[in-house]
């Protein structure tokens, strides 16, 4: 089955949403558990979507696991430090892309994102593999 592209699309834009605005308001809007883990969180879910979209034939755990090597591969880079890449890191896209910090929670984040993208899209797929079997019926 394939993935509603214009779907995936409105999702990404609304996690991109989410994310940056839990990394703009203060901690005093939200409590300091989401502001500390919530973006990340939601990054990884866009990872998640962003490659669904790219590819929306392929299955929902290949996408997860595609989402995961990326996710989990742009964390470990940032163990990586030189000025070219530091220099791309301190702008606001590179940042937002390529993190600035190796932080061993991010990996729980990143895992923890995906997997709510994993679970979203086959509760959505199973839904729609339902309706289509009892409208044949």
């Amino acid at each position: 089955m394939q993935r509603n592209r214009l779907a995936c699309l409105a999702l990404i834009v609304l996690v991109m949403g989410a994310g940056l605005a839990s990394r703009t308001y203060p901690v005093s809007h939200v409590s300091e558990f989401i502001a500390a883990y919530a973006g990340d969180t939601l990054w990884a879910l866009m990872v998640f979507l962003v490659v669904g979209l790219g590819f929306p034939r392929l299955r929902t755990s290949i996408v997860a696991a595609v989402a995961i090597a990326v996710a989990f591969t742009v964390e470990t880079s940032q163990l990586y430090q030189s000025d070219w890449i530091n220099q791309i890191r301190a702008t606001r896209p590179g940042a937002l892309l390529l993190g600035v910090g190796f932080l061993w929670s991010d990996f729980v984040c990143y895992t923890v994102g995906i997997l709510i993208g994993y679970t979203g899209e086959s509760l959505c797929l199973n839904l729609r593999v339902n309706k289509s079997v009892n409208k044949s019926e």
